[in-house]
């Protein structure tokens, strides 16, 4: 459930004051519990007076699921797939009508994905998260024979198989992808790559076969691969998803879906691309929770964190994170913007796209097909009157020469560039065209950063790595004395990788007097980076190096990204 709503909820009914209601939130949001039951521990609303304060709010009945035994007949109208994955149990049933209590009771896409896929009247009553819970598991199994009983399910349904262009029939992919196999399958494979923490989810048809894998911690792994004439259904029951035009198959198109799963708000970014074998496509899943919007749990090494924190404070000036894409660039930045996020300062972005909302920041999503580009929009922002400025990318001269006189102006900016490391940031900048006298008098410090894999935990244990790979990192076994290297076995909690979650590596350029006088002269970037390191820059590979002796990664990683 949305903290958010149930607290407006219990303010409105006069059962919560507004200090209490901060409270809550915020303990809601730093400890991912359920707001019902944080209520309860505190005292402000037991489970029955929870549903029926909920339920006074929804204009529905309250019920007490306690002693309810639902009748075979009565379950039998739910399928345990759906049941499961939109947590919700069936308490009557009459003609047409069925009567359902949800766990989230403010979720109104299940309500609407149910009563499309049963073909039925949805009715609700409120219960205790908790009985619907204990109902669904004891009625309904776990979670883990889903995936088996839908794909078993879909092996013996008819769906189409046409795949050339001649044979393709819209109305009939549509009213395919809107079955509810189809619709249950899509749902368990989004589901579960909430649930995995996956960034990305890939669904590519080959000749044969049909692949679906999710990206974790940046690495692919592929889930049970359905049958291969699945492709055309599933495709088109994202595109449905997604508002993207069905009939259209031979040119990329892009699309959003907006899903409630798992109690969150889940943005996914859709994109499709033709191939021999038909559409391939792939779904960015943007889930707020997942990502840490916050500079300290970001873990920079203690010199980094200082002067960043200095850096942003910064009446004006220039301020660039680099490095290639899915290294956490936005991510940094976006935690930068959350820590100076005040109310006597004005925030503004442009973003191709917006990738995760922010209150109190106004953002502009660029559209290129329109004429909105970064460069048209940074103009734009300053006769908005504001304070600092985030641009998602600096792609050419136009934007680069605002951005610079923006602050040279008076505003703080934020921006990023694709270069290897924090001094190649400085060559781009000329190589697209900027005076090195603007960049030295506007730029206050260039952050470059990579993600590696977090050893697991569960599983880590040390050993001793041989001279060739320690001689790859530029070390001999008289430079690593007693030190010890780790690695992950492999176990059930990290899917037998020996990685769970990751870690990012930084290297700062911090834009001192030596370093700007070199900036005029068009000093080479080797140059730059030496000089740099002389006055105290840590490396890149000199932070992984730090990250393997404090066991947080593995050679091998380190290897990989720096």
């Amino acid at each position: 459930m949305n903290p958010q709503q149930v607290i407006d909820i219990f303010k409105r009914s006069g059962a919560l004051s507004e200090v209490t209601g901060e409270e809550l939130l915020t303990e809601a949001t730093n400890t991912g519990r359920q707001i019902d039951e944080i209520m309860e521990e505190q005292g402000i609303a037991d489970h029955l007076s929870f549903a029926r304060i909920m339920a006074s709010e929804l204009g529905v009945d309250a019920m007490d699921l306690a002693g309810f035994e639902p009748t075979p007949a009565l379950l039998q109208l739910i399928p345990a797939g759906m049941a499961r994955l939109h947590e919700v149990i069936p308490v009557s049933a009459a003609g047409n009508h069925l009567t359902v209590a949800l766990a989230n009771p403010l979720d109104i896409q299940a309500l609407e994905d149910i009563r499309f896929s049963l073909n039925r009247e949805i009715l609700q009553v409120v219960a205790a998260r908790k009985q619907v819970e204990e109902l669904i598991k004891k009625h309904y199994g776990s979670e883990d024979t889903s995936m088996e009983d839908v794909l078993g399910q879909l092996r013996n349904t008819g769906v189409i198989t046409l795949e050339s262009e001649e044979e393709f029939n819209a109305a009939a992919a549509v009213a395919e992808a809107n079955s509810t196999p189809i619709i249950r399958y899509v749902d368990l494979i989004l589901d579960r790559a909430v649930q995995a923490q996956a960034s990305d989810i890939h669904f590519e048809p080959f000749e044969k076969e049909f692949k679906i894998r999710y990206r974790v911690d940046g690495a692919l792994y592929e889930m049970e691969p359905p049958p291969r004439h699945l492709a055309l259904p599933v495709i088109s029951r994202v595109k449905v998803m997604a508002n993207l035009n069905i009939a259209e198959r031979r040119v990329p198109q892009d699309g959003r879906i907006q899903r409630q799963i798992q109690g969150k708000t889940v943005d996914l970014r859709v994109s499709t691309l033709p191939t021999q074998f038909g559409e391939s496509v792939v779904l960015r899943v943007l889930d707020r929770s997942a990502v840490q919007l916050d500079l300290e749990t970001l873990q920079m090494p203690p010199d980094v964190h200082e002067y960043i924190l200095e850096a942003i404070e910064k009446p004006n000036g220039i301020f660039i994170v680099t490095g290639p894409t899915g290294s956490g660039k936005t991510t940094t930045l976006y935690a930068c913007l959350n820590k100076i996020n005040t109310i006597d300062s004005k925030l503004l972005t442009a973003e191709d796209p917006v990738e995760y909302e922010i209150d109190g920041i106004m953002q502009v999503p660029i559209n290129e097909a329109i004429g909105l580009t970064f460069s048209r929009v940074l103009r734009a922002f300053l006769r908005q009157d504001p304070d600092r400025i985030m641009i998602g990318e600096t792609r050419d001269l136009e934007t680069a020469q605002i951005a610079i006189q923006a602050s040279l102006t008076g505003h703080l900016v934020f921006t990023t560039l694709h270069t290897n490391d924090s001094t190649g940031a400085i060559s781009r900048l000329v190589d697209m065209g900027v005076e090195p006298f603007m960049i030295s008098a506007s730029l206050e410090g260039v952050l470059a950063q990579r993600l590696v894999r977090r050893i697991c935990s569960k599983c880590k244990v040390s050993y001793e790595p041989d001279e060739a790979l320690l001689s790859q990192l530029g070390l001999s076994p008289y430079d690593i004395g007693d030190k010890t290297f780790y690695f992950g076995k492999g176990c059930p909690e990290c899917n037998h990788t020996g990685y769970k979650g990751r870690k990012g590596l930084y290297e700062l350029l911090k834009i001192s007097d030596p370093i700007r006088a070199l900036i005029n002269e068009r000093a080479p970037n080797v140059v730059m980076r030496q000089k740099a390191m002389e006055l105290g820059m840590s490396t890149l590979r000199a932070d992984g190096l730090r990250c393997i002796f404090e066991g947080i990664t593995t050679i091998d990683e380190v290897l990989k990204y720096t």
